[in-house]
């Protein structure tokens, strides 16, 4: 991956994933893409356009999709199965459950459009649900890449793996995190951006970006925080998480999803049961999402790099 990791992207991890399965395809022929009546959206298209003839366009029809993205998994095919989060993740839970969860069969299912940052579709389309629903599936991988680079990883990482898989997208272009050149990514493993010792942060998805400058900022003011990216948040990286609250002795966690079944309480469950710390969660507070723009609405639910860095001044203060 060398070179051109060094330059920086901007660019919305859905776009990063539609080339990424595209690339992909080219080497394996056993990789098929199923898409609910929104390819331009999900960027399912570009893989369309490469691949007519292994592309299949379902419809409205979520829960079929997954059936027959199980169907093709069982007959020895790998499908990407993508629509909204809300529809791939919310609508068709059942058949997740029992057609792909159950038998656990190879199935990719991709969830695009997650989160607040979905921005004017409003509540009924921002998802602050499909971590805690695809988390309670036994077996189900949980994959929230934060960036170009990493989403690229993620969607080889989950080819490559044998088994269900949910891969989490976003619609708001974000700048890369990930630009390093001895950047590796490991199913199951979080990465420590920044090393610190007077307390952790630990982020998934979009909200990876924004506490990195929260970090930098909260070190010019001399705290010394560490940030984990944690982009598997099932399997999850017990091992860093608790050797983080260990040395540190407490921790916020930020998401763009509902602190109710996402990473903040797969933190805490971690750590109460190994490494008992404090842990504060950041992320929407049990309420829907509603329409504005990406960017005033993360302002608004308190997502950004200045919340992130006061959470932390006054967690230390506890």
């Amino acid at each position: 991956m060398g070179l051109i990791m060094a330059e920086m992207v901007k660019k919305a991890t859905r776009e990063s994933f539609g080339e990424a399965v595209t690339e992909l395809a080219a080497t394996d022929d056993r990789i098929v893409v199923l898409d609910a009546d929104l390819a331009a959206a999900t960027k399912t298209g570009i893989f369309k356009k490469a691949y007519p003839e292994r592309f299949i366009d379902c419809g409205i029809a979520e829960c079929n999709m997954i059936g027959v993205a199980a169907g093709l998994a069982a007959c020895g095919k790998v499908p990407f199965a993508a629509s909204f989060a809300m529809f791939s993740a919310g609508r068709a839970f059942e058949q997740v459950r029992n057609s792909v969860g159950y038998p656990h069969l190879n199935v990719k299912i991709v969830g695009s459009h997650a989160g607040i940052s979905v921005g004017e579709d409003g509540a009924s389309h921002q998802c602050l649900e499909d971590i805690a629903l695809m988390r309670t599936i036994p077996g189900m991988v949980v994959l929230n890449p934060s960036d170009h680079y990493e989403m690229r990883a993620a969607v080889r990482a989950a080819a490559a793996y044998e088994g269900p898989v949910y891969l989490r997208l976003g619609r708001l272009a974000v700048e890369s995190v990930n630009n390093n050149d001895d950047y590796t990514f490991e199913l199951g493993k979080g990465i420590t951006l920044r090393d610190g010792n007077d307390i952790t942060v630990v982020a998934t998805g979009l909200m990876v970006g924004e506490a990195i400058k929260a970090v930098d900022a909260l070190r010019e003011q001399g705290i010394s925080a560490r940030l984990i990216n944690i982009h598997t948040i099932k399997p999850l990286d017990k091992e860093l998480i608790c050797k983080a609250a260990q040395e540190t002795g407490r921790i916020v966690t930020v998401e763009e999803h509902n602190v109710i079944g996402g990473l903040g309480e797969a933190v805490c469950a971690a750590v109460s049961e190994e490494c008992p710390v404090p842990v504060v969660r950041m992320g929407v507070y049990d309420v829907f999402g509603h329409s504005g723009p990406a960017l005033d609405l993360l302002k608004e639910f308190g997502l950004t790099a200045g919340n992130i860095a006061q959470t932390v001044k006054d967690a230390l203060h506890k």
